[in-house]
């Protein structure tokens, strides 16, 4: 009896050198099995010669394999697209399960051949239960989701911008899944303006933060990206997946889906193959997630970062977006992300225009799908907490609501480690971001104000209203050392709650020294630098290149705007006029250093648009200016 293991090693073998499918092993005739010394002989003789050639065989396949791989290696490090392989015992024999590390005894190349065998055989991954499938399909779009919406998100793939100017933008086509673009599109810019890159000397499939662009080198940023080469974008957009899907899975784990009849087919890269293959397609239950996705778990960034390469046609696809959002959810886990909710009983895509909740952007953001943008959590009374952002977070989040006095964006959000947030509007999510670290650097007086609006914060219970009891004000007193004058106290109490801009107000007219913000000098915390901001919805906009002629015919594309911000000094300039005047009236010709420092703090002539409003919301009475046409943020 031929030992099964050298069998299998055979087969594994044959099959790397084959261009085409094995054909599946036939047993053979049955021989004749008459006892006698010739006949065993024989037989022995034969065991032999089949050894032998197996040997060949096998001496030749590695030969041929070592070949292959230090040619693949002078060009380029071999992917292994498989998780870590588990292995099992069956019947005291070794059962490989997932690819990926060998069973003892088998040397590397042995195992690279039973690699390249796995994937010729289409590993495809794990099917979901009819319950988890349920399940899934249900927490997305909930029991009555009309076929408009499932088209929006079965028709959405994550693609860069053909326009040169935009060439680092993903473009979005239907709404809907913008929620999920804008935050990918976020983190993405996070990895081509700071120079995030692989390193040698960093943990494998980790990046390496080098120091970020500093305002010497900011340049135009459409000069920037058009510069971009496509291998370079697409490392961005892989490393930004894979990034947020470890994120949601707690730095431990991330789950990769994909689509049965694509995953393990060589064609796949092939992005007309997958057009085809997607004809007809669609996802309208949950028995139809159950009988398309497959699903691969992997605690190794390198791997993940590997499949995720080898999925990017798949993700480009009209099925990306979606795909991107089950991942991160399967890798936060289906019970996990019902925890995190304040009402699990909604979908998180919203009725009836199919958009994508705030639960969908937190979760990309901050790996936890809570419904809110507050710091912490809040106690509404009888056991009732509601959760918000429970930590820094590399990008952050703005909104037009909070504009309106609809919420309250903590400072998690609000100061993000990169200067780049996701802008919500009622209807869309876009991008804002900076070039120079230097616009969240805080002086002084602005890591004052920065603690002090935690420490209101934290007293808070109105879930961002903006107002806290007496007993929380006198905390906040005792947590940030302000003394304020007992007139004030009493007259900031004397309704039974403080507001929020009445305490601020007191604190502008405090004197630094007993714990305020009022400043000698008037100059406090001016500031002056750029933003660009990036819509990622395609729309019509003028085609420079005909102008000339007369003959303009609009095209479709992506919108990035460059703003210049002024933010002015904490004292408006009409309360230094002010000031001035009684100073004038008293005697005083000569102009005084706070007459220079109001001519100073005059904010040039503004333009306005809700973008504006959003970036208020982050530097309050700033200012914006831009060429052509208004920032749009629907």
């Amino acid at each position: 009896m031929v030992d099964q293991e050298e069998e299998d090693l055979k087969m594994a073998l044959r099959m790397s050198m084959q261009t085409e499918p094995p054909e599946p092993k036939r047993s053979k005739p049955g021989e004749n099995t008459s006892a006698g010394g010739g006949e065993e002989s024989v037989e022995s003789q034969e065991m032999r010669n089949r050894r032998m050639k197996r040997e060949l065989m096998a001496g030749a396949a590695e030969k041929r394999m070592m070949a292959a791989k230090n040619a693949a290696n002078a060009a380029a490090p071999m992917p292994a697209t498989v998780p870590v392989a588990k292995v099992e015992k069956s019947g005291g024999e070794e059962r490989r399960c997932g690819g990926g590390v060998a069973a003892e005894g088998v040397s590397k190349e042995k195992n690279i051949a039973l690699l390249k065998c796995e994937n010729r055989m289409g590993n495809l991954g794990k099917e979901l239960s009819l319950m988890e499938a349920q399940q899934l399909f249900l927490m997305i779009f909930g029991g009555g989701v009309t076929k408009d919406i499932l088209a929006q998100w079965s028709n959405q793939g994550i693609r860069f911008s053909p326009d040169p100017e935009t060439s680092m933008g993903l473009v979005q086509h239907e709404g809907g899944p913008c929620g999920v673009l804008a935050t990918i599109q976020a983190f993405v810019l996070k990895y081509l303006l700071f120079h995030l890159e692989d390193s040698g000397d960093s943990a494998p499939g980790m990046a390496r933060i080098t120091d970020p662009r500093s305002s010497k080198s900011e340049c135009i940023a459409a000069d920037i990206f058009s510069s971009l080469s496509e291998d370079r974008k697409s490392r961005a957009l892989v490393r930004s997946m894979c990034e947020i899907l470890f994120l949601c899975g707690n730095n431990e784990t991330a789950v990769i889906a994909s689509i049965g009849v694509l995953h393990g087919d060589e064609d796949s890269s092939k992005d007309e193959v997958i057009l085809k293959v997607l004809e007809g397609f669609a996802i309208e239950s949950g028995l139809d997630l159950q009988k398309a996705l497959r699903v691969e778990t992997y605690t190794s960034r390198t791997s993940a970062v590997q499949r995720l390469e080898a999925m990017l046609p798949i993700f480009r696809s009209r099925m990306g977006a979606i795909l991107f959002l089950i991942s991160a959810l399967l890798s936060r886990g289906l019970d996990s992300v019902q925890a995190d909710r304040d009402d699990p009983s909604q979908p998180l895509v919203t009725a009836p225009f199919g958009h994508a909740s705030q639960e969908i952007v937190n979760l990309l953001l901050s790996g936890r799908a809570v419904a809110n943008v507050f710091d912490g959590r809040v106690d509404l009374g009888s056991g009732m907490l509601v959760k918000g952002i429970s930590s820094t977070v590399d990008v952050g989040f703005l909104t037009l609501l909070e504009s309106l006095n609809f919420c309250k964006v903590g400072q998690y959000l609000k100061c993000p480690k990169w200067p780049i947030w996701v802008v919500g509007s009622e209807s869309h999510y876009t991008v804002l971001f900076a070039l120079d670290t230097k616009v969240q650097e805080e002086n002084e007086f602005e890591s004052r104000e920065t603690r002090i609006r935690r420490a209101f914060d934290a007293q808070d219970q109105s879930g961002g209203g903006g107002f806290i009891s007496v007993e929380g004000f006198h905390q906040v007193l005792r947590d940030t050392g302000i003394n304020l004058p007992a007139e004030k106290v009493e007259h900031l109490c004397n309704t039974g709650f403080i507001v929020w801009s009445e305490f601020w107000q007191v604190l502008l007219d405090l004197d630094k020294s007993l714990g305020g913000l009022k400043d000698s000098t008037g100059m406090m915390g001016k500031k002056v630098f750029d933003l660009y901001h990036f819509n990622g919805i395609a729309k019509s906009v003028p085609n420079g290149s005909q102008a000339a002629s007369g003959n303009e015919i609009p095209i479709q594309r992506p919108r990035l705007t460059k703003l210049r911000v002024s933010v002015p000094p904490r004292w408006t300039p009409e309360e230094f006029m002010a000031d001035v005047a009684v100073s004038s009236s008293s005697g005083i010709n000569e102009p005084t250093r706070k007459e220079a420092a109001a001519e100073a703090s005059k904010p040039e002539p503004s333009q306005h648009a809700p973008l504006v409003d959003c970036i208020r919301t982050r530097w309050p009475r700033a200012t914006c200016n831009w060429d052509g046409d208004a920032p749009s943020i629907v």
